[in-house]
């Protein structure tokens, strides 16, 4: 396999400011930057909306939002990615500054601590899911940002022309899949939904537009990122990111199809 024309790893320090014994680094400002930006965005469109959520609530909505994905994203880990480890090791499972979450159960934990928020403050549970969907994108994109920053998640062995050779990776040059991630859940994603926004869908499609987009988006990404180590391929050719990604593409176009069926159903009736 040839590199000679491999890109090189930027390799910039996951610590971007030190004060004494405190380090900050790059992942974590990509998540700050990430929820800022969705609370912004949210805001925005609940204004132009004319929606029935206050400020306060918005930022309450974003504060449920983070707990979620912090909390569902380590069970999510432990659950789907390491369960035998913390089986034997399960005070490990609150050593968080070590790594290892999981979207999926991050994506879960959200569901769960978002539909609480709208029970609780009498606002549609499909408003309130609509509105963090459209804005989650922005938060994957930075998230995946602080991946290739980091080194980590990095892909598959190959020898195309921007291929990079990660620190952690040993020698060989690997797809930079991070950044293709970046691209597909975030920007493109995104860019998605906004389109789809703007058909004045049923309640709940940029909901389900996000579950099926970002399953799909993971399913090809898969196809270039190098499977966990200590997993490998779990069905086949299969890895567990894609396996926990394909329900989500055939739930999210079943809702998407009862959704558009439910409202012309009630068209054909007024």
């Amino acid at each position: 396999m040839n590199w000679f024309h491999a890109i090189p790893y930027p390799n910039i320090s996951p610590v971007f400011f030190e004060l004494g014994p405190l380090q900050f680094r790059w992942y974590g400002l990509m998540y700050l930057i990430g929820l800022a930006s969705a609370y912004f965005l949210i805001t925005r469109r609940v204004e132009s909306k004319g929606l029935p959520l206050t400020r306060d609530q918005v930022y309450d909505m974003v504060v449920w939002a983070a707990l979620g994905v912090f909390i569902g994203g380590r069970v999510g880990y432990t659950l789907f990615y390491n369960f035998a480890y913390y089986v034997q090791h399960p005070v490990k499972i609150l050593a968080v500054w070590e790594g290892g979450m999981s979207f999926h159960g991050g994506l879960l934990g959200v569901i769960v601590a978002l539909f609480w928020f709208s029970r609780r403050q009498h606002i549609p549970s499909y408003t309130v899911a609509d509105l963090a969907a459209a804005a989650t994108p922005i938060g994957l994109g930075f998230g995946r940002l602080g991946n290739f920053i980091n080194g980590e998640l990095y892909g598959r062995a190959t020898d195309v022309d921007w291929c990079m050779v990660f620190p952690h990776g040993g020698p060989v040059c690997r797809h930079p899949s991070q950044l293709y991630e970046a691209g597909l859940e975030g920007l493109l994603l995104f860019t998605l939904l906004w389109i789809v926004a703007k058909t004045l869908p049923p309640p709940g499609t940029i909901f389900w537009s996000f579950i099926a987009g970002y399953g799909l988006c993971r399913m090809v990404v898969e196809l270039f990122r190098e499977p966990d180590a200590h997993l490998g391929f779990i069905l086949g050719s299969f890895s567990m990111g894609q396996l926990l990604s394909l329900p989500m593409i055939v739930v999210g176009i079943l809702m998407l199809a009862l959704g558009y069926q439910r409202r012309a159903s009630m068209q054909a009736k007024s």
